[in-house]
């Protein structure tokens, strides 16, 4: 059995404690939900009595101390990630660490050289990556029942404009590093890398980008894509799969609840529901189990490389937006 902690207790950490709760209750004993941190004693305390946990830590040292730790979720805000990361594996610890996975490429790849030198596990939660649906889409597209693609739009845009996290720069904020990397991984889980990258944006007065279009080209294949993210207002959430005889429509690229197909008379002919799930989270959990069980030192939902390649992207976009942060 894995012993699981988490560090943070916002809402993402109260979803994956959730998840362990209902695998435990479905019958799979292989995780434990052993430990919290947070940066307040008191609620780690409240999380803990919420979620029956174990261990209830105040600080952060204090969970990486733990010698009964074996994977750590980190689910604070992306700024944090890699300071806690690092931490984490150089006190022996396993890591699942939430996207966006650190800020820039520079940190990832640091991580990655620890995680791959203390032969520990070093895994990013892009759940959309581990869910059954990733599988299912590409099966689709693959059976040509509307021919190959040719287009991808996608999107996604909440009302989080107001969130400390995403307004200030010194926190890493913007639209792109917080919801961006779910279309973005939409498309290259579909079409792969792009050839060139075109991006704009609208910044806030600190600014860093609350809305942005970004353009993916394919030259070799006459592909493109059109991503846009937005944390002014809320979007349909719709991924887009243009092809020669119809599309494909994915219901919330941030959690796929299904897929229609339609053919060039705009017919529906296909439509396929989300495989019933606790919360989706529960697919990287037991992905991660996996690893460390084999001895792996990355998922192969999403591998290092993959890691590594996103977080280059998203250095390269930012360049064009003209973000940088103060600490870069």
């Amino acid at each position: 059995m894995i012993n699981f902690a988490i560090i943070g207790a916002g809402s993402i950490a109260k979803v994956m404690a959730h998840t362990i709760k209902l695998m435990n209750k479905g019958g799979d004993e292989s995780v434990n939900l052993y430990a919290v941190a947070s940066r307040s004693l008191d609620k780690a305390k409240d999380f803990a009595r919420e979620f029956s946990i174990e261990k209830a830590y105040g600080s952060y040292d204090e969970l990486y101390c733990d010698p009964e730790v074996d994977l750590v979720y980190i689910a604070t805000p992306h700024n944090f990630h890699f300071e806690q990361a690092k931490a984490c594996l150089n006190h022996g610890k396993h890591v699942l660490c939430e996207k966006a996975f650190t800020v820039n490429a520079k940190e990832a790849k640091e991580l990655i050289k620890l995680a791959s030198e203390k032969k520990l596990l070093l895994a990013e939660a892009i759940w959309t990556r581990y869910q059954p649906m990733r599988k299912i889409i590409n099966d689709v597209i693959a059976s040509n029942i509307v021919g190959p693609v040719t287009m991808i739009t996608a999107n996604l845009g909440y009302s989080i404009a107001e969130k400390t996290r995403i307004i200030k720069k010194d926190l890493a904020g913007g639209a792109l590093l917080d919801v961006g990397v779910y279309p973005i991984n939409f498309v290259n889980m579909i079409l792969g890398d792009p050839t060139s990258v075109d991006a704009v944006c609208i910044k806030n007065l600190e600014g860093v980008d609350v809305s942005n279009s970004i353009t993916f080209s394919y030259q070799n294949t006459a592909q493109m894509a059109v991503l846009c993210s937005s944390a002014l207002g809320v979007s349909d959430r719709f991924g887009m799969i243009h092809c020669r005889n119809g599309f494909i429509q994915v219901d919330n690229i941030n959690n796929p609840q299904g897929l229609k197909v339609f053919n060039e008379q705009y017919q529906l002919i296909k439509e396929i529901a989300c495989p019933k799930q606790y919360t989706g989270y529960e697919y990287e959990v037991a992905s991660c189990v996996r690893a460390i069980e084999e001895k792996k030192i990355e998922c192969p939902e999403m591998p290092h490389e993959r890691t590594l390649y996103i977080m280059q992207l998203l250095d390269s976009i930012r360049a064009q937006l003209g973000v940088k942060y103060p600490f870069e």
